[in-house]
């Protein structure tokens, strides 16, 4: 009986961290709303992600990423659903999964946190790449090419790279020393 109670905490705790985090990724866009071009440098949606991974674990994670584009899109307007929210959902989805695995998976150390961030970075923008070239082979997009690739994923997103590396580490280090995180 006792295993079921801390059982049904670590779930309820996992849905108030998810819940919370997709709360955040609806609301940090507001702060660059009024310049859309600031958003894109900045990338606000990715922060909630990538915290929802380390406190509640790949699966919240993953579904943070996975649906705060398309529930942001839906109820906002942007990003618009077709094709940017969709390529959005799953490159976030990567990012949560990533991370969360990764955070999961290595010593509890701070150090550990950049080169996990970093890799959960790579493979969200891989796999966002990828979902824009089977949208743009199935005739979705215009044009998209290697050059495109690096350009939107890397070359225009690196001041959201040094937030998020500014940002990221310490709350979830900081976090894990209170104990919040969630095995």
């Amino acid at each position: 009986m006792t295993t079921n109670i801390y059982k049904n905490r670590r779930y309820i705790r996992k849905i108030c961290i998810g819940a919370l985090c997709l709360a955040a990724a609806m609301v940090l866009p507001f702060l660059t709303g009024a310049i859309p071009q600031i958003g894109k440098l900045l990338c606000p949606m990715h922060i909630p992600v990538f915290l929802a991974g380390a406190l509640g674990g790949p699966i919240v994670g993953g579904a943070v990423g996975f649906l705060a584009p398309l529930i942001r899109g839906l109820t906002l307007g942007t990003p618009i659903i077709f094709p940017t929210g969709i390529s959005m959902s799953f490159e976030l989805l990567a990012y949560g999964i990533s991370f969360g695995i990764l955070v999961r998976s290595l010593p509890r150390k701070y150090a550990l946190l950049y080169p996990a961030l970093i890799i959960s970075m790579i493979v969200g923008r891989l796999v966002g790449g990828a979902g824009k070239v089977v949208l743009y082979t199935a005739g979705f997009i215009e044009d998209f090419g290697f050059s495109i690739f690096l350009t939107g994923y890397f070359v225009q997103t690196l001041p959201a790279v040094i937030v998020q590396l500014i940002l990221i580490p310490p709350v979830v280090y900081a976090l894990d020393k209170l104990k919040i995180m969630g095995n």
